[in-house]
């Protein structure tokens, strides 16, 4: 099982990996990719209160008619599950939080955050997608 410290670890090889170019997005990057590879992440079972298999996805940017069912159908056509969706508009801005189930996807981790920055890039939006064990250990450093 990834730790704490393993973590720190990666989040120092990043910084180090990635020099001046290094900053917070970049370091969740390359965490994310780090334990998208691990094996302690890979098999681990469902009993862990599903959390291998959740992701937090956060949305912002200039409110727009759409931007909800577009990213729902993606999600949906993908075998997604949404678990639970927090949106609000603030005056012309646009927000929005998921919490998703992708076990039943299709599709890796990785192909469906490329779908979503397309998407996000067609919307005219910010859209992240986190393993919910990244942004548990990336809220935890």
């Amino acid at each position: 099982m990834v730790n704490e410290e393993q973590i720190r670890e990666w989040a120092v090889e990043a910084i180090s990996a990635l020099g001046e170019k290094a900053n917070p997005e970049e370091v969740k990057k390359y965490i994310s990719g780090k334990l998208q590879d691990s094996p302690a992440i890979l098999s681990k079972s469902s009993t862990n209160n599903g959390s291998s298999q959740r992701a937090i996805l956060t949305a912002f940017g200039i409110n727009a008619p759409g931007i909800v069912g577009s990213v729902s159908t993606l999600l949906g056509n993908s075998g997604c599950d949404i678990l639970d969706l927090s949106q609000k508009i603030m005056q012309e801005f646009f927000t929005m939080i998921m919490v998703i189930d992708f076990s039943g996807s299709s599709k890796d981790f990785k192909s469906l955050q490329d779908e979503l920055s397309e998407l996000a890039a067609r919307l005219k939006v910010k859209i992240y997608l986190q393993h919910e064990d990244v942004f548990r250990y990336m809220h935890r450093i």
